[in-house]
């Protein structure tokens, strides 16, 4: 029983990233030699790829009926790129946060959040048309990103993480179309064998072991699929990269809300239902974590590594929550009473004071 547990979510996140790497590099590659501007591969093309994981599981759970799996991955790697996968990055070294991401992208996030919680809301289902209303909003946002980006600055190949540093536009051979073709072709079909293989270890494993598969989805199947995600932003972050760090984080919670979860709600029938829990606990979380990282950036342009370590021991109490949903059902209202009505509190009274901690007091990091 194990084994059929394992097996399925080692080997099925494996495939999942190796899919989704090799898909993005192939499409970017023939993008460019077919003279797609740079920019526009990366903020599209590249900016999607890191949530491929993402959008594979969630609609191939939606296809199954896993409406539980589906919901929970995307809420459950929002929280996990917000707290855990920012919090390390800014550990690693402190986050500048530029202009851009304070005026826009932040703020979109956060508006994208609140609207999906207010169509979650309504009769606790997410509907076919709210979700076509998602994706559509992809398509506005994805021309204001390429004109920001524009205005900003040129952008080099390199610094967009397409190809590797020095190299030059790609020569379209037909042997390299040919090649290009087939990863692609593999990349997706590694996407598809992917998360039909790591979605069936979560099921086994959620009834293995008694769990609802909702917090599965938050958890183990939430971690899975965002593992592109943290390594992008730790990699940037060793680098001293804020701009992909920061963006990889913003971005990929932006597509998750929009390319991942409107379209899993056109296939399930009646729309994505949303259980009682998910309004009470995982929806008003997600929005205050999320509304919270505006703050924090706008006192100082800057995420610390203390307010990392807040950050990340706020995603410990979440994951604390979860596990005791399971393990004390008869007390989860009062964990969620402590969370909402004492813990969060004291997180934000603790970012409020570390955001305005003077210059010179962080200046060494």
């Amino acid at each position: 029983m194990i084994e059929s547990i394992i097996l399925p979510l080692i080997g099925g996140i494996v495939i999942l990233t190796l899919g989704a790497d090799k898909l993005v590099s192939a499409a970017s590659r023939l993008a460019l030699a077919f003279g797609v501007p740079a920019l526009i591969v990366g903020l599209t093309l590249v900016a999607m790829g890191t949530s491929a994981p993402e959008l594979a599981i969630t609609l191939i759970s939606a296809s199954k009926g896993n409406a539980d799996i589906a919901l929970g991955n995307v809420l459950g790697s929002n929280v996990l790129n917000i707290l855990l996968v920012l919090g390390i990055s800014s550990i690693i070294r402190p986050l500048v946060a530029q202009r851009q991401l304070l005026l826009w992208d932040v703020p979109i996030m956060i508006a994208f959040t609140g609207l999906v919680w207010i169509f979650a809301s309504s009769a606790q289902n997410i509907s076919a048309t709210e979700g076509f209303i998602l994706l559509a909003l992809l398509v506005p946002y994805i021309i204001l990103l390429i004109s920001l980006a524009r205005r900003e600055k040129k952008m080099s190949i390199a610094e967009l993480g397409i190809l590797d540093e020095g190299a030059r536009m790609p020569r379209l051979t037909g042997v390299e179309l040919f090649k290009d073709i087939s990863w692609i072709i593999l990349g997706i079909t590694g996407l598809t064998v992917g998360a039909h293989y790591f979605t069936e270890g979560a099921v086994a494993l959620a009834t293995y072991l008694s769990i609802p598969e909702w917090i599965v989805g938050l958890t183990i199947v939430a971690f899975g699929t965002s593992l592109p995600e943290l390594a992008t932003s730790i990699v940037a972050g060793l680098k001293g990269s804020s701009d992909i760090a920061i963006g990889n984080i913003v971005g990929s919670c932006i597509f998750n809300l929009l390319w991942v979860l409107g379209p899993a709600a056109f296939l399930v029938d009646g729309g994505l239902s949303v259980g009682a829990a998910a309004l009470e606990f995982d929806f008003p979380f997600l929005f205050i974590i999320t509304a919270g990282t505006l703050p924090i950036f706008i006192s100082g342009k800057k995420m610390s590594r203390l307010e990392g370590c807040l950050f990340v021991a706020c995603y410990a109490f979440y994951v604390f929550v979860l596990v005791n949903q399971v393990m004390y059902p008869e007390g989860y209202d009062a964990f969620v009473s402590l969370l909402f009505k004492v813990f969060l509190p004291a997180f934000a009274i603790a970012i409020l004071v570390t955001a305005f901690v003077p210059e010179s007091a962080t200046k060494n990091e």
